[in-house]
């Protein structure tokens, strides 16, 4: 797995790629951990890159969602890819994060 962290106006946008599984999501939970606790609880997850997810990237995404909102933030998720957007309709995902198409419209949901 790897990531890429980019700050924005509105929020900062963590871009992942590779799998997203028991080995990498505590690297994943710290890194979108430490960027709410800089003060930068709102965050736009970019998938486009991830070919797998297993259920411990879900949880960290939404472990993730949690601290964000509890912090005044929101989590967004971007860029899906059509396997990992099954996973995250199948275990309900879309009716507690807003996905969209593109890191540029996730951001922008944020207002200014």
């Amino acid at each position: 797995m790897n990531t890429e962290v980019k700050q924005e106006n509105n929020g900062t946008i963590i871009a992942v790629s590779g799998s997203v599984d028991a080995l990498t999501a505590p690297e994943l939970s710290k890194i979108l951990l430490d960027q709410i606790a800089d003060g930068h609880a709102n965050l736009v997850v970019s998938l486009v890159g991830v070919e797998f997810m297993s259920s411990a990237g879900l949880r960290t995404l939404l472990g993730a969602l949690k601290e964000a909102r509890s912090n005044g933030g929101d989590l967004r998720i971007a860029s899906v890819n059509p396997g990992v957007d099954k996973v995250l309709k199948m275990s309900g995902f879309h009716t507690i994060a807003k996905v969209f198409a593109s890191p540029d419209e996730a951001i922008s949901s944020f207002g200014s």
